[in-house]
């Protein structure tokens, strides 16, 4: 499930084998953006913002991605076929070296790099990057002091990054249940350091634990454990979807014991 850290590492991928190089393939599979053209053009830099992928190019565009939850770019030699269903592939930018498949992308659009902001300029700090403004995220916090801290902490306009992995773990080693509302957080500072640690903390792979376990099975203290013992405790965890409507409800994990209501 891409979070901040999977689009990180996804960035660092694709800005190693495409920056710097002459754009010999380019092939956009969305309607609006069919006849679409930067060969000839290079890639500058591939940078993530949060949940987003923007790559950037020497014309002055920006080709922008949203992983959502099942999306994905994936590299390989220039003269391979990438790996997936066709039907899937949204995206193809590759030079003489390196071929990248942008496979279930979603909002994928071609603007001014100038005009990034008008998409991600709303995002609240990164909490991956080593200048992530605590202070900040803090303030975008404090105006939503009802809401539910398990829906303000998926709020990309609050700090952006996190997803229903890290929001449950960070909520678990917390002791905070998801329901609270951020006004009474006892100490939400505590609550973004430890999603920063985490994330930053999976940066090296795709192979993502919050445990410092990597073994399947062990990686997690609450996610994806619905009905196994807490970690903690040994009561049975919880699975819910949060969320004041059905089109913006997520699944949360969570140990009734360790997390009760206030």
């Amino acid at each position: 499930m891409p979070e901040g850290d999977t689009v990180f590492v996804t960035c660092r991928r694709l800005h190693s084998a495409l920056a710097g190089r002459a754009v010999t393939t380019f092939d956009l599979r969305v309607p609006t953006l069919a006849l679409a053209d930067r060969v000839g053009t290079t890639v500058l830099d591939v940078t993530p913002r949060g949940k987003h992928v923007l790559m950037r190019f020497s014309d002055g565009s920006t080709l922008h991605s949203h992983l959502r939850m099942d999306g994905g770019w994936r590299v390989g030699p220039a003269r391979s076929r990438p790996k997936g269903r066709d039907f899937e592939i949204r995206a193809l930018v590759g030079n003489a070296q390196w071929l990248a498949a942008g496979f279930r992308l979603h909002d994928l659009k071609l603007v001014q790099t100038s005009a990034e902001d008008e998409l991600v300029g709303h995002l609240g700090p990164d909490l991956v990057t080593p200048d992530f403004d605590r202070a900040e995220a803090l303030r975008r916090f404090a105006e939503r002091p009802d809401a539910p801290i398990g829906e303000a902490l998926l709020d990309q306009r609050l700090a952006a990054g996190i997803g229903n992995v890290y929001k449950s773990e960070v909520l678990f080693l917390n002791k905070i249940n998801p329901y609270l509302p951020v006004g009474e957080v006892p100490d939400l500072g505590t609550v973004l350091d430890d999603s920063a640690r985490l994330l930053r903390g999976n940066l090296g792979d795709y192979n993502r634990s919050t445990t410092g376990w990597r073994q399947p099975g062990q990686q997690y203290w609450v996610y994806g454990r619905r009905g196994k013992g807490c970690r903690r405790c040994g009561t049975p965890i919880v699975q819910v979807e949060q969320g004041r409507d059905p089109a913006t409800e997520r699944i949360t994990f969570y140990c009734p014991s360790c997390q009760p209501p206030s």
